[in-house]
């Protein structure tokens, strides 16, 4: 994989296609039209006529003043691509029918130009791990490591039908997770705008109706009209502080691995987040070593591969210093334990794995066992984080409104 990466990078940089908008006839001399994508309009023509299609006009269409708004392309969008390969292959359509299928049918256009790119460099001669291993930003090495090991036994399919699976779980995991901490803190965030908004806002129009009683006010609605006459007052010193810490966050964390590392480590210590995390990594190591194991991928390969694949900078490193102790003839089932971070169960079933020659359908286990576990915890998070919102949402919002209406309960004795 290593030689294919460097012979690719001395390659040429794929033709980039375009559409074609043409007219013409079909076989029964009838209208037609449509639009093409093509590297030019030469193929455009020959691909037209082997349609049967006798073209009287083609033209490049030319893009929009703005140009056209390119959709980026997710790992979602390669799990339906690789999910959409196997299945073509299995029915028995050629590798370069079924990308030409597969890219025109996406309506990514980003997602369509790579897969009809991806398409040119097969029909050129070129296998389909070489094609992929062009883009390592949307296939990674254990894509290419797999497609490879699938083309080298003839089981491209079966391996294609893996890798879709192995992503389409990755994902699902991945989507649970953001959710869980997604909807408590977007809900946070809220609550804190409509504060803001009732301190800037409405709470100096009860302050003037309450001056203009001239009774003497609770303490608790004095303090949050003081808070109300601060926040108009100084609202840009909250919002640099605000800027100042999201920039100094992601400035870090672009320059420094250190801090990200440091983050990586607060994360995992953190009390049922950290729990998520953690197992989280452990599922999707052991789905990606299952994958790699099964495809005959050998174990020092797989364990980088699958070093790039925990989410987590501890487990990553972890992974890494156990492939250096494989790689000196170290069994996993030993290597595995000096990392501390991998619980006993694990290595149990490693160990079982190994003694038994089916180290790919033990670790599977562990990967179901953990994935099954993350969909509880992440459960089990969002039914505790409710009422710990709701209560959030009662003193913040609930309270101002206390204050404001407090005074009101004195209006009878000023008025009388």
């Amino acid at each position: 994989m290593a030689d294919l990466k460097k012979r690719t990078e001395k390659e040429k940089k794929i033709t980039k296609e375009s559409e074609f908008a043409w007219t013409g006839n079909d076989k029964h001399r009838r209208k037609v039209s449509g639009v093409i994508i093509m590297a030019d309009e030469k193929m455009a023509r020959s691909e037209l006529r082997r349609q049967g299609i006798n073209v009287t006009q083609i033209k490049k269409k030319s893009p929009p003043l703005f140009g056209k708004k390119m959709q980026k392309i997710t790992a979602g969008d390669i799990a339906i691509f690789a999910r959409q390969l196997a299945t073509m292959l299995k029915a028995g359509v050629p590798v370069v029918q079924a990308l030409d299928i597969v890219g025109h049918g996406n309506e990514n256009l980003s997602m369509r130009e790579l897969l009809l790119a991806i398409k040119v460099d097969v029909e050129s001669g070129d296998s389909l791990t070489q094609a992929l291993v062009k883009h390592p930003n949307e296939f990674d090495d254990l894509f290419c490591n797999l497609i490879e090991a699938g083309e080298r036994g003839g089981v491209l399919e079966t391996l294609l039908d893996k890798i879709a699976t192995y992503k389409e779980k990755s994902e699902s995991m991945k989507k649970k997770i953001k959710k869980a901490l997604t909807y408590p803190l977007s809900v946070i965030a809220v609550a804190l705008i409509v504060t803001t908004i009732l301190l800037v806002f409405v709470v100096p129009v009860f302050d003037d109706l309450f001056k203009s009683f001239g009774a003497d006010l609770p303490a608790f609605t004095k303090m949050v009209v003081a808070m109300s006459k601060w926040m108009q007052a100084y609202w840009w010193i909250i919002g640099f502080i605000l800027w100042a810490i999201i920039y100094a966050f992601i400035f870090c964390s672009k320059r420094y691995e250190s801090f990200n590392y440091f983050i990586d480590k607060t994360i995992l210590n953190v009390s049922v987040i950290g729990t998520i995390i953690r197992k989280s990594a452990i599922a999707r190591f052991s789905r990606t070593l299952a994958t790699m194991s099964a495809a005959g991928v050998p174990l020092v390969e797989s364990l980088e591969s699958s070093a790039g694949t925990c989410g987590n900078r501890l487990f990553r490193d972890a992974v890494l210093k156990v492939r250096e102790e494989v790689m000196t003839g170290q069994r996993l089932q030993y290597a595995l334990p000096e990392s501390g971070l991998f619980p006993h169960m694990v290595i149990q079933m490693v160990s079982i794995g190994e003694e038994s020659g089916s180290l790919d359908g033990m670790l599977s286990k562990v990967a179901d066992f953990y994935e099954e576990e993350v969909d509880n915890l992440v459960d089990n998070l969002s039914s505790l984080m409710e009422p710990m919102i709701m209560m959030i949402l009662g003193i913040l919002v609930g309270g101002l409104i206390v204050a404001m209406y407090l005074p009101i309960f004195k209006l009878g004795s000023v008025i009388h």
